[in-house]
């Protein structure tokens, strides 16, 4: 006991060891019920705002931290489920967008073919699309579309051009093409969170078209957590689920070193958007990620790196939840 007792509490010292993501061990997909990725990806986003690559050695950093059992489901899902790290997407060609896009649906596509759920951390949210392209329709999906649970205070479902800064599929293409391609089922997903002053007038358009459910920040406030949640579940059951979970839609406030922040306007707390990731709890999951953090911009407590640890452990949970 005393021994275990020791081994507990050195665990969740982030700063002693090898830093594997919530200090699980290295290893393949093969065998196991959850694979944790990196993706340090920044070129979807077409910006100057491409330190997203560093998020994944961020992510390991501290992660130690989030080694625990979840209080609210009752379970350890370190005990749950069989979880390794195993590594970090190659990018050979890392300023190429589209072959990096290319290099991850092919990394994931092993990853689905091995039977692993995969929760990721990005990278900007163009890795999005490269996942999905694996995954939706795929075994994991049991052959059909997937469903979205998109917490996010911009759409990515961009159609007016067919390219941002010259990144075809880019962090605000995804939602349009995977739609295109029949890898995601927009009238079963969930849009939440969308906020800020936008450029155009039109900019949900392309969302309601392509039939997204769209709840907005306003809508959010006045409609509550609790209805919001309802609305999620009607609408995700019965379909495989995929959680994409961009760092952008709290308030930065909570987390501050995000690429393309809406400062204008208040975003989730914290408490809200584990609300909204848990109306995900019971269904389907067959993966998720979160994506846009930029680690170089941190304040020097890692809080948005310790943030996005702990909205990765409640996939994490969930998801072991459903194994046990």
């Amino acid at each position: 006991m005393a021994e275990e007792h020791d081994r507990a509490m050195m665990e969740n010292l982030y700063w002693w060891g090898i830093p594997t993501m919530f200090r699980c061990p290295q290893g393949a997909a093969e065998g196991q019920d959850i694979a944790l990725v990196g993706v340090p990806h920044s070129t979807g986003n077409g910006t100057t705002e491409r330190d997203q690559h560093l998020a994944p050695r961020a992510l390991r950093h501290v992660s130690a931290v989030q080694r625990r059992v979840h209080s609210v489901f009752g379970i350890d899902p370190w005990k749950a489920a069989r979880i390794a790290d195993i590594g970090d997407v190659p990018f050979p060609r890392a300023n190429d967008n589209e072959d990096c896009i290319a290099r991850i649906t092919d990394f994931y596509h092993q990853i689905d073919k091995a039977g692993a759920r995969p929760v990721s951390i990005g990278g900007d949210h163009s890795i999005t699309g490269g996942i999905v392209q694996a995954l939706g329709c795929g075994n994991l999906a049991g052959g059909a579309p997937i469903s979205f649970l998109h917490l996010d205070a911009h759409t990515d479902v961009f159609t007016k051009v067919d390219h941002f800064l010259g990144a075809k599929k880019s962090a605000a293409h995804w939602g349009a093409y995977l739609a295109d391609q029949g890898k995601v089922n927009p009238r079963r997903s969930m849009q939440i969170g969308l906020r800020g002053h936008p450029r155009t007038l039109d900019w949900l358009q392309p969302s309601y078209d392509y039939g997204y459910n769209i709840v907005t920040m306003q809508e959010f406030r006045q409609r509550g957590l609790e209805d919001v949640i309802k609305q999620t579940r009607e609408v995700l059951e019965g379909s495989p689920v995929y959680i994409t979970f961009d760092l952008d839609c709290l308030d930065p406030t909570i987390a501050p070193a995000v690429s393309n922040l809406e400062p204008g306007e208040k975003g989730f707390d914290i408490d809200e958007a584990v609300g909204l990731i848990r109306a995900a709890r019971g269904l389907n999951i067959i993966g998720g990620d979160v994506v846009c953090m930029m680690p170089t911009k941190d304040n020097p407590n890692n809080i948005t790196a310790l943030t996005a640890a702990a909205i990765m452990f409640e996939m994490i949970a969930m998801i072991a939840e459903n194994k046990k």
